[in-house]
Parts: C-alpha cells; structure tokens; sequence
C-alpha cells in the first residue's frame, strides 16, 4: 500500500528555515515565540520545518515579533529572481544559515554584534581571514 507522504514546499521549508534562523539569533525558543503568537511551540515546530504553511497575517505577526520585515523570510528563496536571472550563487550558498545554526556560529554572531567599534571588527574579520588563509596552507595538495 502507498502511502500519501506529501512532500514540504519548498518555499514552505526556505521561510521556516528563516523564521528558525532569526528566532536563534534572538536567543528566543519555540515555546516563547509560539506564546507571543498564541500558539504551540510543537506548531513553531511544524512552521520551521516547512510541514504547515504560515498564513499571511502569522508571518506578518511573526515579522513584528521577530523585529524582521516579512521580506526578510523570502530572501534567497529558492527559484527567486536571482534563480531566473543566473545570478543565483553555487549549490551549498546556504553557507549563512548553516554557521548560524550551528552552535559556535551562533556564540560567535552574538558576540561579534555586540562589539561597538568597526575597527575592532574589522580587525577580528582580518584575524579570522588569516587563520583560514594559514589552515589552507598548512592542508597538504593532492
């Protein structure tokens, strides 16, 4: 017997995945977020993956909780304007949400955000570019 497994959009999954994003780089949880909304967070949970749609007056809502603009869950979608024109970046340009989903990307964006001067943080975007330049270097050809 088969069975109906509908697959998620993939738009759906591209703005859940946006509105994951944002909410980690607030340091809100899905509980919190889905009591601003007044929902469950095991709905948060569906958004986020791309299982259940979000209506348009909840993505405005979350838009206003999230302090983002509802562009903001459209950016890089794919098969956008970008896509169309051949500007798209390579396979794998979803680089971005990976390091903020992930644990040090997440301390590190934090962090780095709270740093007031611009010469500083120009400064550690030079120190981080030498360390990978140097890693490079020291990674042997084949």
């Amino acid at each position: 017997m088969l069975e109906n497994k509908k697959k998620p959009n993939p738009i759906d999954v591209h703005v859940g995945s946006r509105v994951r994003l944002r909410r980690t780089m607030l340091g809100m949880s899905q509980e919190k977020l889905g009591e601003s909304l007044g929902i469950t967070f095991q709905q948060i949970q569906k958004y986020e993956k791309g299982s259940n749609r979000i209506g348009a007056s909840r993505l405005q809502r979350m838009s206003e909780v999230l302090n983002v603009p509802v562009a903001y869950f459209f950016e890089d979608v794919p098969g956008g304007a970008a896509a169309r024109e051949g500007l798209q970046e390579a396979p794998g340009s979803d680089y971005v949400v990976d390091f903020l989903s992930s644990s040090e990307g997440l301390q590190l964006n934090r962090a780095f955000v709270r740093i007031a001067d611009p010469k500083v943080r120009r400064k550690i975007i030079d120190l981080v570019r030498s360390l990978a330049d140097s890693a490079d270097s020291d990674t042997p050809e084949q």
